[in-house]
Protein backbone atom coordinates (compact mmCIF):
# COMPACT_ATOMS: atom_id res chain seq x y z
CA UNK A 1 0.00 0.00 0.00
CA UNK A 2 1.65 3.37 -1.23
CA UNK A 3 1.35 6.86 1.25
CA UNK A 4 -0.16 9.48 -0.17
CA UNK A 5 2.52 12.55 -0.03
CA UNK A 6 1.62 15.30 2.59
CA UNK A 7 0.05 18.21 0.75
CA UNK A 8 -0.79 21.69 1.91
CA UNK A 9 -4.09 21.12 2.57
CA UNK A 10 -3.15 18.49 5.01
CA UNK A 11 -1.22 20.68 7.09
CA UNK A 12 -3.28 23.15 9.76
CA UNK A 13 -3.17 26.36 9.74
CA UNK A 14 -1.92 28.97 12.04
CA UNK A 15 -5.23 29.26 13.92
CA UNK A 16 -5.99 25.84 14.21
CA UNK A 17 -2.37 25.33 15.96
CA UNK A 18 -2.72 28.10 17.71
CA UNK A 19 -6.41 27.23 19.41
CA UNK A 20 -4.42 23.40 19.73
CA UNK A 21 -1.51 24.90 21.80
CA UNK A 22 -4.41 27.08 23.96
CA UNK A 23 -6.20 24.39 24.14
CA UNK A 24 -2.98 22.27 25.47
CA UNK A 25 -2.08 25.02 27.80
CA UNK A 26 -5.80 25.60 29.34
CA UNK A 27 -5.77 21.33 30.02
CA UNK A 28 -2.50 21.67 31.68
CA UNK A 29 -3.73 24.98 34.52
CA UNK A 30 -6.74 22.88 35.08
CA UNK A 31 -5.11 19.94 35.84
CA UNK A 32 -2.14 21.93 37.93
CA UNK A 33 -5.14 23.13 39.60
CA UNK A 34 -7.40 20.67 40.51
CA UNK A 35 -4.62 18.72 42.00
CA UNK A 36 -3.77 21.42 43.68
CA UNK A 37 -7.21 21.62 45.28
CA UNK A 38 -7.36 17.91 45.98
CA UNK A 39 -4.10 18.37 48.18
CA UNK A 40 -5.59 21.71 50.02
CA UNK A 41 -9.03 19.61 50.57
CA UNK A 42 -6.85 16.68 52.04
CA UNK A 43 -4.51 18.62 54.34
CA UNK A 44 -7.90 20.79 55.82
CA UNK A 45 -9.65 17.29 56.11
CA UNK A 46 -6.98 15.64 57.96
CA UNK A 47 -6.11 19.01 60.16
CA UNK A 48 -9.98 18.95 61.00
CA UNK A 49 -9.51 15.55 62.25
CA UNK A 50 -6.56 15.89 64.34
CA UNK A 51 -8.14 18.90 65.75
CA UNK A 52 -11.58 16.89 66.45
CA UNK A 53 -9.34 14.07 67.94
CA UNK A 54 -6.79 15.94 69.99
CA UNK A 55 -8.62 19.13 71.32
CA UNK A 56 -12.65 19.30 70.12
CA UNK A 57 -14.12 15.87 70.12
CA UNK A 58 -17.60 15.54 68.86
CA UNK A 59 -20.10 13.28 70.24
CA UNK A 60 -23.29 11.77 70.15
CA UNK A 61 -25.19 11.47 73.36
CA UNK A 62 -26.92 7.82 73.96
CA UNK A 63 -29.25 6.83 76.89
CA UNK A 64 -31.21 8.81 79.20
CA UNK A 65 -28.70 9.02 82.30
CA UNK A 66 -27.93 12.67 81.40
CA UNK A 67 -31.89 14.13 81.15
CA UNK A 68 -33.03 16.40 81.28
CA UNK A 69 -29.78 18.32 81.11
CA UNK A 70 -28.82 16.38 77.55
CA UNK A 71 -30.79 14.27 75.85
CA UNK A 72 -30.90 10.98 73.78
CA UNK A 73 -29.56 11.75 70.63
CA UNK A 74 -27.96 15.35 71.47
CA UNK A 75 -24.56 15.96 69.67
CA UNK A 76 -21.98 18.10 71.68
CA UNK A 77 -18.44 19.11 71.28
CA UNK A 78 -15.98 18.20 74.51
CA UNK A 79 -12.81 20.52 75.07
CA UNK A 80 -10.03 18.77 76.03
CA UNK A 81 -8.62 19.91 79.52
CA UNK A 82 -6.35 18.73 82.47
CA UNK A 83 -8.45 20.56 85.03
CA UNK A 84 -11.82 19.86 86.03
CA UNK A 85 -14.33 21.64 88.24
CA UNK A 86 -17.69 20.47 90.06
CA UNK A 87 -20.88 21.05 87.90
CA UNK A 88 -18.88 20.04 85.05
CA UNK A 89 -19.92 17.99 82.65
CA UNK A 90 -17.17 15.23 81.44
CA UNK A 91 -16.72 12.42 78.52
CA UNK A 92 -14.75 9.52 79.81
CA UNK A 93 -14.04 6.29 78.36
CA UNK A 94 -15.38 3.02 80.24
CA UNK A 95 -15.24 -0.07 79.38
CA UNK A 96 -14.40 0.74 75.64
CA UNK A 97 -17.51 2.83 75.98
CA UNK A 98 -17.45 6.43 75.90
CA UNK A 99 -19.93 7.54 79.16
CA UNK A 100 -20.86 11.27 80.25
CA UNK A 101 -21.90 12.19 83.66
CA UNK A 102 -21.54 15.36 86.08
CA UNK A 103 -18.59 15.87 88.21
CA UNK A 104 -19.70 16.17 91.96
CA UNK A 105 -16.33 15.55 93.78
CA UNK A 106 -12.61 16.46 93.30
CA UNK A 107 -9.54 14.26 95.20
CA UNK A 108 -10.18 13.82 98.48
CA UNK A 109 -13.75 15.11 98.55
CA UNK A 110 -16.01 13.73 101.36
CA UNK A 111 -19.44 12.58 99.28
CA UNK A 112 -22.65 11.36 100.96
CA UNK A 113 -26.25 11.09 99.79
CA UNK A 114 -29.46 10.84 102.06
CA UNK A 115 -31.58 8.24 101.43
CA UNK A 116 -34.02 10.97 99.61
CA UNK A 117 -31.16 11.44 97.48
CA UNK A 118 -29.89 14.76 99.01
CA UNK A 119 -26.36 15.66 98.51
CA UNK A 120 -23.30 16.54 100.60
CA UNK A 121 -19.60 17.53 99.83
CA UNK A 122 -17.51 17.95 102.91
CA UNK A 123 -20.55 18.20 104.49
CA UNK A 124 -21.92 21.23 102.32
CA UNK A 125 -24.92 20.36 101.04
CA UNK A 126 -24.99 20.93 97.26
CA UNK A 127 -27.48 23.36 95.31
CA UNK A 128 -28.29 21.28 92.26
CA UNK A 129 -30.56 23.11 89.89
CA UNK A 130 -30.07 21.14 87.12
CA UNK A 131 -32.14 17.89 88.25
CA UNK A 132 -35.76 17.50 88.06
CA UNK A 133 -35.93 14.93 90.45
CA UNK A 134 -33.45 13.23 93.14
CA UNK A 135 -32.76 9.81 94.14
CA UNK A 136 -30.37 7.96 95.57
CA UNK A 137 -30.19 4.87 92.72
CA UNK A 138 -27.87 2.67 92.64
CA UNK A 139 -25.76 2.88 95.54
CA UNK A 140 -23.73 0.24 96.18
CA UNK A 141 -20.72 2.29 97.89
CA UNK A 142 -20.42 3.51 101.98
CA UNK A 143 -21.08 6.63 102.57
CA UNK A 144 -19.67 8.98 103.43
CA UNK A 145 -16.97 8.13 101.06
CA UNK A 146 -14.12 9.77 100.22
CA UNK A 147 -12.80 10.69 96.74
CA UNK A 148 -9.44 8.99 95.94
CA UNK A 149 -6.04 10.72 95.15
CA UNK A 150 -6.07 11.16 91.08
CA UNK A 151 -10.13 10.54 90.46
CA UNK A 152 -13.11 12.33 90.03
CA UNK A 153 -16.56 11.50 91.66
CA UNK A 154 -19.27 11.60 89.01
CA UNK A 155 -23.38 10.99 88.49
CA UNK A 156 -25.74 11.34 85.51
CA UNK A 157 -28.50 13.84 86.33
CA UNK A 158 -31.45 11.36 85.69
CA UNK A 159 -30.35 10.50 89.27
CA UNK A 160 -32.40 6.97 89.41
CA UNK A 161 -31.48 5.38 86.23
CA UNK A 162 -27.61 6.89 86.13
CA UNK A 163 -25.25 3.97 86.65
CA UNK A 164 -22.25 5.97 88.01
CA UNK A 165 -19.60 6.63 90.79
CA UNK A 166 -22.00 5.66 93.35
CA UNK A 167 -21.79 1.84 92.07
CA UNK A 168 -18.59 -0.31 92.28
CA UNK A 169 -19.12 -1.45 88.58
CA UNK A 170 -18.26 2.07 87.21
CA UNK A 171 -16.46 3.99 90.53
CA UNK A 172 -14.77 7.32 90.61
CA UNK A 173 -13.30 8.31 87.14
CA UNK A 174 -9.23 7.86 87.04
CA UNK A 175 -7.57 11.08 84.86
CA UNK A 176 -6.44 9.10 82.10
CA UNK A 177 -10.30 7.86 81.28
CA UNK A 178 -11.35 11.26 80.55
CA UNK A 179 -11.86 12.67 77.15
CA UNK A 180 -12.80 16.58 77.61
CA UNK A 181 -15.45 18.47 79.34
CA UNK A 182 -18.32 18.81 77.81
CA UNK A 183 -18.72 22.70 76.49
CA UNK A 184 -21.08 23.18 73.24
CA UNK A 185 -24.29 21.27 72.00
CA UNK A 186 -24.46 21.21 68.25
CA UNK A 187 -27.76 19.48 67.62
CA UNK A 188 -30.48 19.77 68.01
CA UNK A 189 -30.18 23.68 66.35
CA UNK A 190 -32.98 24.94 68.97
CA UNK A 191 -31.05 23.77 71.75
CA UNK A 192 -27.71 25.13 70.52
CA UNK A 193 -25.40 26.97 73.43
CA UNK A 194 -23.38 26.44 76.36
CA UNK A 195 -23.67 23.36 78.31
CA UNK A 196 -23.64 23.60 82.26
Amino acid sequence: MAKRPITEDDLPTLPELQQALEDARYRARFTRTARSTVNVLVVVAALAVLAATLWLPVMRIYGTSMTPSMENGDIVIAVKSGTFARGEVIAFMFNNKTLVKRVIGLPGDWIDIDERGNLSVNGEPVDEPYLTEKARGECDIELPYQVPESRLFVKGDHRSVSVDSRSTAVGCVAEEQIMGRLAFRIWPIDQMGRIE
